[in-house]
């Protein structure tokens, strides 16, 4: 239908409605219909809807919508409907930390700055939502940034004798030069157990040799290269080298921390730093089998330098590899059969005499089958620490040998008698070794079984060895890891710069183009308290900012985002529940007031509104006196309706539509007209893609899942125009 010609108010008026009444019985929706339908509102009603004109026409404030990027990028129909009605776009996600910001912290610009130009082609601004919040975050590299520092034992014997600095009695180490003391403190290592070496260096030292200590002699393989490796760190800066005798060169300039500058000494400063630099064998490093190093430390005046304790390493990196036994009692030279039991076939085990072990030295595990049965009656167990890992090869070898020719089988086991197995095993009368590849099929393989109750016969088994198959330089043993954690200072210097880097770079990068931003979103709790990041079950995607830098992480931010966007842009802090919960309001409202006590400007407050048909629209009223109050610019940042229900009548959507009105006079009769920032609605259309993860099985906007426009739209229009727009309509309906 369509109008042709005008007709007078009051007759077109008397054509639509006849009274509220008779409008409520035309209301009625047939409940085993299904969902309603624009088709299905009053027929008065739905023409004059469509008769409206693009809400920002409405209003002289700022209109905005909450967009998805792909669905504005994606969906024409959606994009000319955002583009026609508002002035301003919000993305939902695009714009979060969690969004845009990498795994190594680098943040990408791509899919919001194509957004931006379509955007900006259509005639609309984007507001910049949001920079700092505790949700949507890359809570994996902010919580990487802080995490502790793990470090596994050098791969590797240590070639230096540590002994005399553990027991405190530097045995074998020579304290040439003391300065003002040199001694071995408890506590002051990488942890918190941890011994530290302290070298003091006096008021007048001046020469790097003033302050120095001198290790063991280092027993070496000539031509072989090696590792040497510490941490240290001073309580001021600092500076020192490693000096040498047994050397070629016994002034080496080095790498020192492997950042591709070859200097004479180090740098220290109050952070543990590795040094780690290679004694190359292919420079004709040393001069016979063995050497010292100096630990000259006397540089500069007044400093003190901590080493740790365990971990000063001197590794030849060209030994062979030490083989990860993963059977922790597999050469049985203590006598025992420690991890080891059995069962069946009344078998027997025991540990044999010195002497009976491979090579006629040692113990040997000794296992006795009485009578012949089946394999697996007669069985010899040692259980993992952990189970091996599922579809990766595990080297076993294992010397053999047997009172006669006996049949032996090796199995890994898991859960309920589940099992891979290696047999075919022929076990001759002199020693012989086995040798097998195990590859799980399944996670839970957790047991390592000898089967030998097939043969009537006694069995030796020594030197049993079951490893990872990696290559020869990987294979190294580590004998434990070193856990640095970091101090509640350091972590807020991390997280401070990570702000810094992300607020930043935003505000940098959108300087031309992004005028308006949340910069705060969410800081308070229900009870008008700032959160704390004190959470029980944190999301993976959650990071609380104020964990780290206090209640001055918003001050922060605030001074970041003036310091690099334009002096004019506008500011916000955002919240929701203002309107549920008048304590939140009011500790909302103290927060800004002390952001500002500590030197930053809110220019605004945003209030979200995610309400229901159903709200109590005194607290509405009540939150916006009380945002009027403050002198801010106030902004409804994110409103939008639910109906409370999936199958909404055309009554329910008759009282959405009456509530989006009412919010939108409240807003403009209590909130000054000068600090009306503007309204934008959270949300384009019930259209379930839309409502995937946000608000399901309900219809809170303004167009249907058809995009088309629903009675809310009449209400919202009504509400930012201040009256009942459709009272100016006449004319003839014509079919």
């Amino acid at each position: 239908m369509k109008y042709i010609k005008m007709l007078s108010l009051a007759a077109a008026v008397s054509f639509m409605f006849s009274s509220c009444d008779d409008m409520i019985m035309e209301w009625y929706k047939d409940p085993n219909k299904g969902e309603v339908a624009m088709s299905d509102l009053p027929l008065p009603l739905a023409e004059k809807i469509e008769r409206y004109e693009v809400l920002k026409n409405y209003t002289d404030f700022k209109l905005g919508v909450g967009v998805g990027l792909d669905f504005y990028m994606n969906n024409e129909t959606y994009r000319n409907i955002v583009n026609a009605n508002f002035d301003e776009v919000v993305i939902g996600y695009e714009m979060k930390h969690g969004a845009m910001v990498g795994s190594n912290g680098q943040i990408n610009f791509t899919k919001v700055d194509a957004m931006l130009a379509q955007v900006q082609e259509a005639g609309l601004t984007m507001y910049g939502h949001t920079l700092v919040w505790h949700q949507n975050q890359n809570a994996s590299y902010l919580n990487g940034l802080i995490a502790p520092t793990v470090l596994p034992d050098a791969p590797g014997a240590n070639s230096i004798d540590l002994t005399g600095l553990k027991n405190g009695s530097f045995s074998g180490w020579t304290r040439n030069n003391p300065g003002d003391g040199i001694s071995v403190e408890d506590g002051k290592g990488l942890s918190a157990t941890a011994k530290a070496l302290v070298m003091k260096s006096s008021a007048s030292s001046a020469n790097a040799w003033d302050l120095q200590l001198a290790t063991p002699d280092i027993t070496i393989v000539p031509n072989h290269t090696y590792e040497v490796s510490f941490f240290v760190k001073s309580d001021i800066a600092g500076k020192g080298r490693i000096s040498f005798s047994g050397l070629k060169n016994n002034y080496p300039w080095m790498d020192w921390y492997a950042n591709g500058s070859t200097t004479e000494a180090f740098v220290t400063n109050s952070t543990w730093k590795q040094v780690v630099f290679t004694l190359n064998a292919n420079d004709d490093a040393f001069t016979g089998a063995s050497f010292k190093m100096n630990f000259d430390l006397g540089y500069l005046p007044g400093v003190t330098y901590y080493i740790d304790v365990d971990n000063i390493k001197v590794v030849d990196k060209d030994a062979a590899p030490t083989i990860v036994n993963l059977i922790s009692n597999g050469d049985f030279e203590d006598g025992t059969l420690t991890g080891w039991g059995g069962w069946g076939n009344s078998s027997t085990r025991a540990v044999s005499a010195q002497g009976e072990g491979f090579g006629d030295t040692g113990y040997s595990m000794v296992l006795t089958n009485p009578t012949a049965a089946n394999n697996y009656s007669a069985q010899q167990v040692f259980t993992f620490a952990t189970p091996l890992e599922e579809g990766v090869e595990y080297n076993c070898t294992f010397m053999v040998k047997a009172s006669t020719t006996a049949a032996l089988q090796v199995q890994i086991q898991g859960a309920n008698y589940n099992a891979d197995y290696y047999g075919g095993i022929t076990v001759g009368t002199t020693w012989s070794q086995v040798q097998k590849t195990l590859k799980p099929t399944k996670a839970d393989r957790d047991k390592f079984i000898f089967d030998f109750g097939e043969t009537a016969a006694t069995f030796y088994i020594d030197n049993v060895v079951v490893s990872k198959n990696t290559p020869a330089s990987a294979r190294r043993k580590a004998k434990s890891v070193t856990i640095i954690e970091k101090t509640d200072e350091e972590k807020r210097a991390l997280i401070d710069g990570a702000m810094t880097h992300w607020i930043q770079n935003m505000m940098t990068h959108y300087k031309d183009n992004v005028k308006a931003w949340d910069v705060v979103n969410e800081p308070m709790k229900e009870n008008g308290t700032l959160r704390d990041g004190d959470v029980a079950e944190q999301a993976t995607d959650e990071f609380y900012w104020v964990k780290y830098l206090g209640k001055d992480f918003a001050v922060k931010a605030f001074k970041l985002a003036r310091e690099y966007g334009n002096p004019d842009n506008v500011l916000f802090i955002n919240d929701y529940n203002l309107e549920y919960s008048l304590q939140k309001c009011d500790g909302l409202i103290e927060y800004v007031q002390y952001i500002e006590s500590q030197g930053a400007t809110v220019d605004g407050i945003g209030t979200q509104m995610h309400i229901s048909i159903t709200s109590d629209t005194a607290k509405i009223s009540q939150m916006f006196q009380k945002l009027g109050a403050t002198g801010k610019l106030i902004k409804v940042s994110e409103l939008d309706i639910k109906v409370n229900t999936s199958s909404p009548t055309l009554d329910d959507y008759a009282k959405q539509s009456e509530m989006y009105r009412f919010v939108i006079e409240s807003y403009k009769k209590y909130i000054p007209k000068d600090k009306q920032y503007g309204i934008t609605i959270w949300g384009v259309s019930d259209h379930p893609d839309e409502h995937e993860y946000w608000i399901p099985d309900d219809a809170p906007n303004l167009w249907d899942k058809e995009y088309k426009r629903k009675h809310a739209y009449k209400g919202t229009a009504d509400g930012l125009a201040g009256k009942d727009v459709s009272k100016e309509f006449s004319g003839e309906l014509v079919y």
